[in-house]
């Protein structure tokens, strides 16, 4: 990801937002058969209050990307869309997309089953938070033999970067009256509506004019 000093984001808290917010990551790796990518949901570890993340892999996963012995690059994609031309007024302009990407890239260390455990207990927990009537990783019809299995068919990781990235790319090279322009592009009810990145794009907007920014 080519990096613009206007749209990088350094801030730990704000990339902590973003990773939590979506937990959805693709994982890469370079291997001696050539690049290898795998989708899992990963979480912020909450021992930390840094950007280390925890997750599982499939065993067949781990063998491709060979966990804990090469460097792993994590791509966690935050809202993103479209933004129409029409939405700068009458001015010469082309289409583009604006989004919000994190990399994390590192040696993961592998975690013992115990801790493992926990983290897929955690990863349950979460997601089944909303439910009207929640179905934990321990609780019936699941019992604990069926939950060790479960375990022994992952490989659980956690990766602490050493290299991080991060980019907001949110129309922050546009007059403020544009930006609001294109917030309520994205708010209406139209074919590229995003309600997702219209508030991510109010938020650093927000952050702008609070820093005395409205150029």
């Amino acid at each position: 990801m080519r990096q613009n000093p206007s749209f990088a984001m350094t801030d730990v808290a704000e990339l902590r937002r973003l990773v939590d917010l979506n937990p959805w990551a693709t994982l890469v790796s370079h291997t001696d058969e050539g690049l290898v990518a795998s989708h899992y949901v990963l979480l912020l570890d909450d021992d930390r209050d840094d950007l280390s993340i925890v997750g599982h892999v499939g065993k067949p996963d781990d063998l491709i990307h060979g966990l804990g012995t090469r460097e792993l690059l994590v791509v966690i994609q935050g809202p993103h869309g479209y933004v129409s031309p029409g939405w700068y007024g009458d001015v010469p302009s082309v289409p583009t997309w604006n989004f919000t990407a994190v990399h994390l890239a590192g040696v993961p260390e592998i975690l013992e089953p115990e801790q493992n455990l926990r983290v897929l207990d955690r990863l349950v927990a979460r997601f089944e938070a909303g439910m009207p009537d929640p179905r934990l990783l321990w609780e019936r019809p699941n019992d604990a033999a069926f939950v060790e299995r479960l375990e022994r068919g992952t490989v659980g990781f956690r990766l602490t970067p050493t290299r991080v990235m991060a980019k907001r790319k949110l129309s922050q090279n546009k007059p403020v009256e544009v930006v609001r322009a294109v917030i309520d592009g994205l708010a209406d009810d139209g074919p590229h509506h995003n309600t997702a990145l219209a508030a991510e794009m109010e938020r650093a907007l927000r952050a702008r004019m609070e820093a005395g920014s409205t150029a």
